[in-house]
């Protein structure tokens, strides 16, 4: 069995290529969407949930994991920490996948960042702050001195804890925008014009993540763009590399 830490559209072509190997393939994603997809890959096995380090022990134990696929979100830092230290454990095969990443435009209204305070501190030039960053660190931005005062609206996912969260964060349910993404060029435009945004924030995500759309649809549109970069990670592998480095770890 080789686990597949999903919950993005990448997991999607990860599993379906090892099931087309002939592994049999379990997943784990956080959300409903992700597990969905999952399944509609053609995941023998998929757990819907949050898995701490110690979770995840347990169930690579339970289930006789021969090896795992990290296809998280590049900034999906908990879950790739906890994943790195039980394969550590257990001694077993441990593979980063690596999301096609996205040339940059060089345009002076694109401005990166190295963190997601830098870019609540840069998006401080704008008095309408569209937000496309989720919100694991939508704290960094309602909370940041220089935005005190502006408005913040939010791109989420339309999940129940996603919504809540931006709640408890004080933000308006009129700047709450739940949807599914990744979006067209033509939605972005649409919905940056419906809240007047003067600045858009989104993570260099990648190609699956949309983000070459949100931020040809702000440029255009004469928006400041604020890009926070991924996280640094070496070791990371496409899938081309990841599958015949899987055969040879398993065979020996």
């Amino acid at each position: 069995m080789i686990l597949v830490l999903a919950g993005t559209a990448d997991a999607r072509g990860v599993i379906g290529t090892l099931k087309a190997e002939g592994y049999r393939v379990a997943a784990s994603a956080v959300s409903g969407y992700g597990a969905r997809l999952a399944r509609e890959a053609g995941a023998d096995l998929v757990h819907e949930g949050p898995l701490g380090e110690e979770d995840l022990l347990a169930f690579l134990k339970d289930h006789g994991v021969r090896a795992v696929i990290d296809a998280t979100h590049p900034f999906a830092t908990a879950i790739t920490g906890a994943a790195r230290q039980a394969c550590r454990t257990l001694e077993l095969p441990y593979f980063r996948y690596r999301r096609p990443e996205v040339k940059l435009p060089s345009h002076p209204a694109l401005l990166p960042a190295a963190s997601f305070d830098e870019a609540a501190a840069l998006a401080s030039r704008g008095q309408v702050i569209f937000l496309t960053t989720g919100t694991r660190h939508l704290e960094c931005f309602t909370t940041a001195p220089a935005l005190a005062g502006k408005r913040l609206v939010v791109r989420v996912l339309p999940e129940e804890t996603s919504l809540a969260r931006c709640r408890q964060l004080g933000i308006w349910p009129g700047d709450i925008v739940a949807i599914q993404g990744p979006c067209s060029y033509e939605l972005n435009q649409a919905l940056y014009r419906q809240f007047k945004a003067d600045v858009v924030v989104t993570k260099d995500s990648g190609t699956t993540g949309g983000v070459v759309e949100k931020i040809q649809a702000a440029l255009d549109l004469g928006l400041t763009v604020i890009v926070i970069r991924r996280p640094s990670e070496p070791d990371s592998l496409s899938l081309a590399e990841i599958i015949p480095m899987l055969g040879e770890v398993l065979e020996r």
